[in-house]
């Protein structure tokens, strides 16, 4: 992924208003960000908990997605899997990730949601660059790359969800 800037960032939200994206948290470490490892930029908002947003390239330009999500309340020894990068979770490691829709069906209340890694490094499980908390990811016979590109496709998925 490109570097970004706190104000590329602002105004690439598609399902929120300019005001709601001009009030948003933005990482103060982008800087340091591993921009060559990132598929896409997804962070928790510290202000509110229920609160994430992801931003991404799609067809040559940047798309922001402000997200709400609940908190799990799932027991011990549950797991559950992100639905982008196919990482394993125990507890509340994956959550529901809904999204206003883009447009006019956004603002009639529509969303849609996918279950994603709570804190949204998807990007890092896939390189190995991060490890699940008291997990491990599958061993599979994809390559790096081709997991990195499944990972993507199912993000534009997600996104066209957002769009359609």
């Amino acid at each position: 992924m490109q570097p970004l800037t706190e104000q590329d960032i602002r105004a690439s939200f598609v399902n929120c208003s300019k005001g709601e994206a001009k009030r948003l948290a933005v990482p103060r470490d982008l800087d340091a960000r591993l921009w060559d490892d990132l598929d896409f930029l997804g962070w928790r908002d510290p202000g509110a908990p229920d609160r994430s947003y992801l931003v991404a390239e799609r067809d040559g330009r940047i798309v922001g997605l402000s997200m709400r999500f609940q908190a799990a309340q799932r027991g011990f020894l549950h797991r559950s899997m992100c639905s982008l990068c196919l990482t394993t979770h125990p507890r509340g490691g994956v959550s529901l990730m809904t999204a206003r829709k883009a447009g006019p069906a956004g603002r009639e209340g529509n969303s849609v949601g996918a279950y994603m890694c709570t804190d949204l490094a998807c990007s890092l499980y896939v390189r190995g660059k991060k490890a699940p908390e008291a997990a491990s990811r599958f061993e599979e016979s994809l390559t790096l790359e081709e997991q990195i590109l499944r990972t993507r496709s199912h993000l534009d998925a997600f996104l066209d969800k957002v769009y359609a």
